[in-house]
């Protein structure tokens, strides 16, 4: 779990990222000559914080706006409104070389590990482009930071002149998180970073970003759809429906009582060794994916939740 972070006088860790209201919408290509052109509300309203020091997690099906979500804290994805805090900086309305400053306290793992490494750039060089870039250090500084941060993550220093495919898949992840930290970050995003792993080696990375976590004080946004790994790393979950959070509760109240039917689906389809055929006939099955419908407002694609109640509405409206 991650490390305790000092308390304020509401009994809460203060806040290192705050969002708000954050809508994401890409444009769809016309239909017609004479139909308005219509937007994708990908993410559509989203507001959350995260406490210095802690994890938070953002769960949902594939296409519910998550990785959407953190490519727009990160401001990576383009940000139609809302505000997005990193402390005192907002990181919203910065451009050009004041956001390119900014980056130094936030960086990201990308989800697969392999694809996200230069394959003709050696191991070192990639964790050390961020310090070349920003300009950190002196070139004997950089050097020693380099070794530092392939020990900190459990590589040897002499690997450093390998590259990416003499590496297995938990090294190269291993690698990448050693890139993010290269700056020393106050936020790091994760993005599915244990998805791609076989089982045994994402316990290893997750202990790793544990420890990590522990040791320097970091804040994680955790990206995942799987519910076992954020039970065991993420101090809060925050659950996504096709762009909109529609639950949020600390980790132990979450997986005690979650309250959303799409919550209560979600945790019953965590695989388990107890229960067998019994456990998985009480499986929550979701209605069908999504499914666009044409209305007099615009294009509006419904999700069925279990129990038999309507889903939230992505809606994916004419633009004004």
């Amino acid at each position: 779990m991650s490390a305790s972070a000092t308390l304020g006088t509401a009994g809460r860790a203060p806040a290192l990222l705050s969002v708000s209201d954050l809508k994401v919408h890409f444009p769809r290509p016309k239909q017609g000559w004479f139909k308005p052109p219509e937007v994708v509300r990908a993410v559509d309203g989203v507001s959350l914080e995260i406490a210095r020091g802690t994890t938070l997690a953002v769960v949902g099906e594939s296409g519910s706006g998550k990785t959407t979500t953190a490519l727009a804290v990160m401001r990576l994805a383009p940000v139609t409104a809302g505000s997005i805090r990193l402390g005192e900086l907002d990181l919203g309305t910065l451009e050009g070389e004041a956001l390119r400053q900014a980056r130094r306290r936030l960086q990201i793992i990308f989800q697969d590990p392999f694809s996200s490494l230069n394959p003709r750039q050696r191991a070192g060089d990639a964790v050390r482009a961020p310090l070349d870039l920003m300009g950190i250090g002196t070139p004997a500084q950089r050097t020693e930071r380099v070794a530092e941060l392939f020990t900190q993550v459990g590589l040897r220093p002499e690997q450093q002149r390998l590259f990416p495919h003499q590496f297995s898949g938990g090294q190269r992840q291993r690698i990448n998180i050693a890139r993010a930290l290269a700056t020393q970050p106050d936020l790091v995003v994760c993005d599915e970073p244990v998805s791609a792993l076989d089982v045994a080696i994402r316990a290893q990375i997750l202990n790793l970003l544990a420890r990590l976590q522990r040791e320097l004080g970091l804040t994680y946004l955790f990206i995942s759809h799987d519910m076992a790994v954020v039970e065991h790393l993420c101090d809060e979950i925050a659950v996504m429906y096709l762009g909109q959070i529609v639950e949020r509760a600390p980790r132990e109240a979450f997986f005690a009582r979650p309250l959303h039917p799409y919550s209560v689906a979600l945790n019953s389809a965590v695989p388990t060794v107890r229960g067998g055929r019994a456990r998985a006939a009480k499986r929550i099955r979701l209605g069908r994916p999504a499914e666009p419908d044409l209305s007099a407002a615009g294009l509006s694609v419904r999700g069925s939740l279990p129990g038999g109640r309507a889903g939230l509405r992505h809606r994916v409206a004419a633009a004004a």
